[in-house]
């Protein structure tokens, strides 16, 4: 499993919402219409050292083309969503 907090101890049906309502426009299924070699997938978010915490600081503070959803999102939705992605990456985005 990727490193970071277990998915468990998140609500992932609210990091669902969150994602369908915020992330899925660019990363539906796991894929990224910006930059296609960085998806959300399991092997790219290992190769470029996206654990629990990255995901969490990206999605807060945005990266290149990426906003940033601080100030748009509680903590606790972007905790959510991060968890979220990490388990879709586990099963493969399906």
């Amino acid at each position: 499993m990727l490193a970071g907090r277990p998915a468990m101890a998140a609500d992932l049906a609210h990091g669902a919402q969150v994602f369908s309502a915020n992330c899925a426009a660019c990363h539906m299924g796991g894929r990224n219409v910006i930059v296609a070699t960085k998806t959300l997938q399991k092997a790219d978010l290992e190769k470029y050292g996206m654990d629990l915490a990255a995901i969490t600081m990206q999605v807060t503070k945005g990266k290149n083309a990426m906003p940033a959803f601080g100030g748009r999102l509680s903590t606790t939705d972007i905790d959510d969503v991060a968890n979220y992605v990490l388990a879709e990456a586990e099963k493969g985005w399906s």
